[in-house]
Order: structure tokens, then sequence, then C-alpha cells
């Protein structure tokens, strides 16, 4: 008995992969409604009667093709690296669909137990499944789940070890596909494969020995570009595959329609002779998902209920914050006099408020009264199914920029923070659209810049100019990634995006998330905060800052008409973007930004520092997504817009 095992979540997106790896795990992952969320595998460790699992949760695809990074990513794991068990996610509400990539995972052979997840939201929907019936046609143990709430999940781990424990490996030497119990293909694909199998026997081609002889004689079928190259490597490759090719030309008179078409379509039709013999309706109705998606998706209402959920929100997100933020000021205030009255010299009084406790009280009053409650909306958006509704309804748009839909998401997810937005843009296809969307990310305004524009000109000049000076930032976004589209060659995919049923969210999943995010600012930012405040108070008592100011009044007085002291500002706003306005606020010694800029100048600040270079934790993720090279023309573009747009506004804005 193995005492340590690999399993591995695999399955469509939006199905609960995620959330069965949370609740086996205990490991705070985000989890969210969209596509290929997790696109860099997730690790953990379970230790289950004396046994250590490690669990991988594979991004969520569709197809065990190569055609995006999620496909490849999950199939050379289960392919190459053989985890001791497969356990297949599937949505319980979708069978028919999801049993499509089940098929693909049986072709593979590979231990397997079923995960029928999300059963009581099927149940909702009027759909009943025949467990039993699904366990004798899929010859693989099925177990209901409901991954939200923990049901199921220890039956789950006991059958995928009862398999660990039972499998037993196949002779590959000695193949028929006519034994195959679950998987049958029209006579002509059957008989192909086993003639492809015979080639690859002949010339002793070890990828029989890698990967099952069925689903490798297919993937030849469907003239998979990857396994193709594999096999051209070996020393035996080429001959095995030109005679592969003389074989498929006898199949290829045979049919109208490319051969991996029909692999394709006797896939479908084993997934929907399957399902036809398990599924059933308790009874027909049309489901809330029905009714809200009639509106949701309309070509009209559908965009006119998008701006209203999004205004609505970020209005109260404004209220909320504007009234928690002015409560939390009131209450620090108090302690100051404690500071100054303390027995010791004036300097190192300084020290103590405006540089330590400062710090620590703008961060707090400034930044947690927005951020919290964004995160509360974003995590609602994501988990409620909305923001693939968003996502879909956008699809046209995007492709004016040479994007799809899809790409939508992580663009939109730079609102909360653009570090995880960038790293989002690996779920699309092409390198050309990473770049782009990747590009979008960075001149989105996350929630630290969000902050800025909501603390100042969202405060004190009101919500309408907060909301147009974003609704300037869509425009260059769209602007900025229209003209990346001309520069990068090529053209996007079609979108095949997985729209969810609506939910309630799962309440411990959603505080799980929202508090993994808020922590990313108590555990980071606030440190660098305090840090850059104390720094600044020394800075201030040394007299560097007329050198620093020196070099950056040209760009920051002349052309873009703000004080002085918003060039060294602008400098350590590259740490956090929250430090711009929270160090402005430091160093001039007051807690109100009318005292600094006048409506004009806080304008021009909030777009300067919405659009110029990422903090430094963004450019780590473009360097580890685009490269270095494409990261420092990101960067240096950044910089250009915001100056160019900030001095623009500075000669055209006629109030004072």
């Amino acid at each position: 008995m193995k005492k340590e095992i690999i399993i591995a979540l695999a399955g469509n997106a939006n199905v609960g992969k995620s959330v069965i790896f949370n609740q086996l795990t205990g490991l705070t992952q985000i989890i969210g409604n969209w596509p290929g969320k997790t696109v860099e595998r997730a690790e953990g460790v379970l230790r289950f009667k004396g046994r250590t699992i490690k669990i991988v949760d594979l991004p969520g695809i569709y197809s065990l093709s190569a055609y995006s990074q999620e496909e490849i990513v999950s199939r050379e794991f289960i392919a190459f690296e053989k985890p001791d068990v497969v356990i297949n996610v599937v949505d319980a509400s979708n069978l028919e669909r999801n049993l499509f990539f089940t098929v693909q995972l049986l072709e593979l052979h590979v231990p397997m137990v079923m995960a029928l997840n999300q059963v009581d939201y099927a149940i909702k929907k009027g759909i009943d499944i025949d467990v039993k019936k699904l366990e004798e046609l899929l010859d693989i143990p099925v177990v209901e789940t409901v991954a939200t709430k923990g049901k199921g999940l220890q039956e789950l781990i006991n059958k995928a070890l009862e398999v660990v424990d039972s499998h037993k490996e196949v002779d590959v030497k000695r193949y028929d596909i006519k034994e195959e119990k679950v998987l049958k293909y029209r006579n002509e694909v059957s008989e192909y494969v086993m003639k492809i199998y015979d080639i690859l026997l002949k010339h002793n081609v070890d990828l029989i020995n890698l990967f099952h002889p069925l689903w490798i004689s297919l993937k030849l079928i469907e003239e998979d570009s990857d396994i193709v190259e594999k096999l051209k490597k070996e020393p035996n490759g080429e001959k095995a595959y030109e005679e592969i090719q003389k074989e498929l030309k006898g199949l290829k008179v045979k049919t109208d329609s490319p051969l991996a078409t029909l692999v394709t379509a006797d896939r479908y039709d084993i997934a929907s002779f399957i399902a036809s013999q398990t599924v059933s309706e308790i009874h027909h109705r049309i489901t809330w998902t029905d009714l809200i998606d009639n509106v949701a998706l309309h070509k009209i209402w559908g965009y006119i209920s998008m701006l209203i959920i999004v205004f609505i929100s970020f209005y109260g997100i404004f209220k909320f914050g504007e009234y928690f933020s002015g409560v939390l000021e009131d209450f620090f205030d108090g302690f100051k006099p404690l500071v100054y009255n303390l027995n010791i010299p004036n300097m190192y009084k300084d020290f103590l408020w405006n540089g330590l406790a400062e710090g620590i009280i703008s961060a707090i009053t400034i930044v947690l009264p927005y951020i919290f409650p964004f995160y509360v909306f974003l995590s609602i958006l994501e988990n409620t199914g909305y923001l693939a509704r968003i996502a879909f309804l956008m699809d046209e748009v995007m492709h004016k920029v040479g994007l799809h839909g899809k790409a939508l998401i992580p663009v939109l997810m730079g609102f909360g923070c653009n570090v995880p937005a960038v790293l989002g843009t690996k779920i699309l296809e092409t390198d050309r659209e990473i770049f782009i969307a990747s590009f979008m990310s960075t001149l989105v305004p996350c929630s630290a810049r969000i902050v800025i524009i909501l603390g100042t000109i969202g405060v004190f000049m009101g919500p309408q100019y907060a909301l147009a000076v974003f609704a300037l930032d869509v425009l260059v976004v769209y602007i900025a990634a229209y003209f990346a589209n001309k520069i990068a060659p090529g053209k996007p995919y079609d979108l095949i995006m997985e729209l969810p049923g609506y939910r309630m969210p799962a309440l411990k999943p959603t505080l799980k998330q929202i508090w993994f995010r808020i922590k990313d600012f108590l555990y980071v930012a606030l440190p660098i905060i305090v840090v850059g405040s104390l720094v600044l108070e020394i800075l201030k008592y040394s007299g560097i800052f007329k050198y620093v100011t020196y070099i950056m009044d040209p760009i920051v007085v002349k052309w873009l008409g703000l004080p002085s002291i918003v060039g060294i500002v602008l400098i350590f706003g590259i740490l956090r973007k929250e430090l711009t306005l929270i160090m402005l606020l430091t160093l001039s010694g007051t807690s109100h930004i009318t005292q600094i800029l006048t409506p004009k100048q806080m304008i021009v600040f909030g777009v300067v520092t919405m659009l110029y270079i990422p903090c430094i934790a963004t450019i780590a993720a473009l360097k580890r997504t685009i490269g270095w090279r494409k990261t420092w023309w990101v960067v240096f573009v950044n910089i250009f817009i915001a100056i160019l747009i900030g001095g623009i506004l500075n000669r055209i804005l006629t109030f004072v």
C-alpha cells in the first residue's frame, strides 16, 4: 500500500475543482466563476488515514488537445507525470457537456474517480441522475458531492484510495480496441486505431509506453501537432509517421470531414449516449438562471443592467468609504496630543507621529474603508456568476482590440489588483493576446489607485468627477489596446466561454477569498507604507528632497502644473500606489488634500497616478508573464501616456 499518493483534480471550468481543493487541503485559493481560473496548477497536502496525499488542482479545460496553455498544463501533468489517480470533477447540472472531457480521460486509461459535483443545484434545475447506471456505463466509481458544503468529500477520497490500491498496469503490447467497455467508436475509426497501433509496435516507438495505445493512436488520427512532433523525434519516428500518413489516406477517402472531426463527433456521441441513459428530468421548468439571463444577456438590457450594477456598486463603495474614513480619522486624531506631550526632543516626536503613526493611520483611514467593500463587491460578482456574463457581453467590443470576451475577465480583475490581473492573462491562447491583455491590465486602476481617486476627487469634488476620471481611464485603456493590437499582428480566437448558473455565494469560501485579498494589503502594503513614511521623514530632515525636486520639477511643475513635492511621492508610488496619496499628506503635515492641491490639480494628480508606471509587484508579474523586453515597453508607454494626458488636462481644464 502506497503511503504517498498524488491526486489530480481535472475537469471543465466552473465545476468546483478549486472549492474541492480548498476543502481538502485547507489552503486558500481564489475561486472565481470564470474559465481557467487556476491557470498555474495549485498544490496542497492532505493527511488521511495515515497516508500523505498531494492534491494538484489543474486548470479548467474542455479537451486534452494542445490548443491553449490551460490544456497543455493539464495534459502534460496527467499524461507525463502520471498521478496515482485522477478525480474528474463534473457539473451534475450539465452532465453531457462535461462527459466530453471525461471520455478523453478514459482514452488515457488513467486510474480515475468521478466527482459528480453540484448535485444540489442539479436537483433545483429539475435534473435527476442515476448514479449506479453512470458508474456501470463509465466503469469507474462515481461519488455525489456538494463541494461548497463539504458533502461527499470523505467518500470521494476513500474511493480514490481504493482505485489506487486496486489499480493494475495494462499490458500495452496486447491492446485490442474491441475489448473497450465504454469507448465505442465508428468502425472506420476503430479500424485505423488498430492499424496505427500496429505500426507503432512494429517500429518499436516508445510513445506507446508513455501513453495508452488508444489515446496516442487517436491523437495521430487527429494530427495533434504536439504528438506528431514527439513521434518524429524518436529514432524510428519519421518512418512510422510516413507509414501512418499513407494508411490515413484510406480513411480520408472515406469521409468528407477532417479526421479530427470524426474523432470529436464520436466522443460527443459516446457522451450523449451515456447522458441519455443516466439523466432524466424530474419536471421541466424555467429556472431563475434562464429568467435572469433573458435580461442580463439581452442585446440592449444586458448592457443597461451591467452599467446600473457597476454604477450602484461603486457609488455604494464611495459612500461607505467616505463615512467610515471620517469616523476613523476622528478617532485617531485623538491620539496626536499623547505623542506630542511626551518628554522627548521634537525631532523624535515628528518621527513617531509623522513617520510611524501617520503612516499607519493614513493606511487604515484612507485605504481600508474603500478596499474592503470593493473586495466584497468583486467577490460577489465572481461567485454569483455575473462576472462571466460581463465578459460575454463585452466579447464584440474586445474583438476591436484583438481579444475576445474571456480576456476581459483578468482585465476586470485589475480593479482589485493588477498583479493577479496580469498573471490571469495566461488563460488566453496566444502570446500576442497575453501581451495585449497584460498591457491593458496595467492601465486599469487597481484598488489602491481607486482609493486615491475616491479619497481626493470623489470626497472633495463629488462622485461625478471621480466617475468622469474612471470613464477617461476606460477610454485610454481601449485606445492604448487598439494601438497595441496594431503593433502585435494576428487575430483573436473565437470565444468559447462557460456561463455558470447563478448561485448565492457560499459564505466560507467567499470570506476566505476576501481575507486572502485583504491579507495582501495588511501583510505587504502596510509595512511598506510605514517604512516609506519613516524614510520620507528622515529624507525631509536630511535635505535630500531639494535635489529630487530639482530633477523632477520640469515635468511635475511646469508640464503637469502640480506642486513640486508630488515628484517625490510619485517615485515612492512605485512601491505601492497608496503611497502617493498617503505620503503626500504625510509630507505636507495635513490630512486635508484641499490644503495641498486645487481641484484641477486633484484631477491631474489622480489621472497621472492612475496611469503611470505600475507598482514593483506588477512589474514582477509582467516580467514573469511576457518577459523583460515587453515589460520595459509597457512601463515606458505607461509613463508616456500618464505624462501626456496629465499635461493636456492641465492645459484644457478651466476651473482652478
